[in-house]
């Protein structure tokens, strides 16, 4: 807050009449100098770990932190562990690690060929097309809509180029990056302040880029060892004024001792001085465009399988999951629903003549735990379901109970058995009935006269099948809204492609193209999901929901003014023209600020 108690007392005339008048007020400020300042609560870093030669208790104290005695932690702080001259470490998690190992995984198991990812060809074209074109979605580091737009201007060709792009990408170097471009395209002429700059900047076409090339710098012009050209950049990088003085008088006597003109010198020191502040470290950076790299050589050689694991790896978030949905489609990767027979636990890959396809894992599907699906994949591994009462009557029915097959029949599980979905909803107390009559008959010992003659499972006809078949099956509408139930996606088809030539004439933006629309007036399709009725502190009405489009979703916001004009025309799941200005959110989100709301019907 850059703020302190006696600041305080000097700028408000209040506080300090009050701390003269009152003797509580003065009791309390008086106590609460003497606290200001001091540590007020102990913490641990996530990642943090402290390394050192010989047990930790003989250079500083420890202690088991929150009780717990399984985390011990020190009991200086960062700063105070670095001065006694421990190594302190960050071990960083990345969920893209896992992403990786599981496509790696997936694509050895069906297709026999085994890819190490440590040794990924860094010459492979398709890779480096697909960052030209900006395909990244899903990609480490590079999915912003942001990114994307300067990987199109740039074109990378090399893993360098994706390095240097992901250390300019953050706020501060990120003003240099159109100048970058220009020097990548000869449209800028690249030149050096002095000769001894070009095998250091000559990689980064004359633009200082990594901390490194701060401290190669310090070492070639003004002859410092790489250990003090590492404390040069930590007082640049911390912006220690006491310590930079010194360091500037060093550099420049350096500097002359080589022969390097004073005037140069003191030019280089400025631009170093000035990038050192938000410089990223190259080893840093290249870690991150390597892992960038492999995610991005798995989606462009081998499209299916790196969609379910990124699939798989963002099961539990919506949105993406959505925006990960429309990504497949627009690869021309099909995403099929569940089924009984074909899926796994999470995502599978279904290898067709046609075009590999992708199939929703049983554990996707709401109402549904991994015991159930255990056990359905368990009875499954002797022979493949043949019919709904065949299914009820070989799957332990203590482990899927009559919701979880309910849910199954909703979301197309049995569409390969029967696409009837209504039909077997409408037959499903029969079937449970049956199979739970037939397991108690096992359990007691007892057999069928069909099972004593080597027969199969349950096929026999059955009345209540026989006269569900004539029970018309739900309209689409209230098809896809059972499939949205029970996955949280329109997987079959969606209500809004039967708009599509309305949209192509009265849209002006997807979803997905709300975040490079930003401060404009648009106009976007969708559905209305999740709708939310405000109060504002005034009284007035107003609402927020997500609008759903093929490519994904955005915020909604009417605020009480349009609210007044549309309230009758907001509900769930009903398709809708939004009028209004889109703005921009963290994160690359977007969001619309409503002026109208019009039934697509």
């Amino acid at each position: 807050l850059k703020m302190t108690l006696d600041k305080a007392l000097a700028e408000a005339p209040a506080l300090q009449d009050a701390y003269q008048k009152d003797p509580k007020v003065k009791e309390l400020i008086d106590i609460s100098r003497r606290l200001e300042g001091t540590t007020r609560h102990a913490s641990t870093h996530a990642a943090g770990v402290v390394i050192a030669p010989r047990p930790l208790t003989e250079y500083l104290p420890l202690a088991s932190f929150k009780g717990s005695a399984e985390t011990i932690t020190t009991q200086f702080d960062m700063h105070g562990v670095e001065r006694i001259g421990l190594l302190k470490m960050d071990f960083l998690g990345l969920r893209t690690l896992t992403l990786i190992d599981d496509c790696v995984k997936m694509i050895a198991a069906q297709t026999g060929e085994v890819i190490d990812p440590a040794l990924m060809p860094l010459d492979d074209a398709k890779t480096y097309e697909l960052f030209t074109a900006g395909r990244t979605s899903g990609l480490f580091q590079f999915e912003s809509d942001g990114m994307r737009d300067i990987l199109k201007r740039f074109k990378p060709d090399r893993l360098e180029h994706l390095t240097a792009l992901n250390a300019l990408y953050r706020p501060g170097p990120m003003q240099m990056i159109d100048d970058f471009i220009k020097r990548r395209h000869g449209q800028t002429k690249v030149t050096y302040d002095h000769p001894l700059l070009e095998p250091i900047l000559g990689g980064t076409y004359g633009v200082m880029v990594y901390q490194e090339q701060v401290m190669q710098i310090a070492s070639a012009l003004a002859g410092y060892t790489l250990g003090e050209a590492d404390i040069l950049r930590k007082a640049m990088g911390k912006k220690k004024a006491d310590v930079m003085a010194t360091q500037k008088d060093k550099f420049l006597r350096g500097c002359a001792e080589r022969g390097v003109n004073e005037r140069k010198a003191n030019k280089i020191w400025d631009h170093m001085e000035q990038f050192a502040g938000y410089g990223f470290n190259k080893s840093h950076s290249a870690a991150y465009a390597w892992l960038a790299f492999q995610t991005a050589y798995l989606k462009a050689n081998h499209p299916a399988f790196f969609m379910a694991a990124l699939l798989t790896s963002e099961r539990a978030n919506t949105d993406r999951m959505v925006s990960y949905i429309g990504e497949c489609r627009a690869m021309g990767i099909e995403v099929l629903p569940p089924d009984v027979n074909e899926s796994d636990i999470y995502f599978a890959v279904i290898r067709r003549e046609e075009g590999d396809a992708l199939r929703f894992g049983l554990a996707a599907i709401k109402n549904v735990g991994e015991g159930a699906v255990e056990a359905v994949l368990q009875t499954r591994r002797g022979e493949p379901f043949r019919s709904l009462f065949d299914f009820c009557e070989r799957v332990d029915l203590r482990a899927v109970n009559r919701r979880v097959v309910e849910s199954f029949i909703k979301s197309g599980c049995y569409d390969s058995l029967d696409r009837r979905r209504a039909a077997l909803l409408n037959a499903l107390d029969r079937a449970m009935e049956v199979g739970q009559k037939r397991q108690r008959d096992r359990d007691d010992g007892q057999s069928s006269l069909l099972g004593l003659l080597g027969g199969g499972a349950h096929t026999e006809p059955d009345a209540t099948t026989e006269r569900v078949r004539d029970l018309a099956d739900w309209p689409e509408g209230e098809r896809l809204a059972y499939e949205k139930e029970s996955l949280g996606f329109f997987i079959t088809g969606h209500p809004l492609e039967r708009f599509q030539a309305e949209l192509a004439q009265m849209a002006s933006a997807t979803t997905g193209q709300l975040p490079e629309m930003a401060e404009r007036e648009v106009t976007v399709g969708g559905i209305v999901v999740g709708l939310r009725l405000i109060k504002t502190k005034k009284g007035d009405r107003m609402a927020s929901f997500t609008l759903e489009d093929l490519e994904g979703g955005a915020e909604v916001l009417v605020f009480p003014e349009t609210y007044k004009k549309v309230a009758t025309r907001l509900a769930d799941d009903v398709v809708v023209l939004v009028k209004g200005r889109a703005e921009s959110m963290d994160e690359g989100r977007s969001r619309l600020l409503a002026t109208d709301v019009v039934p697509l019907d």
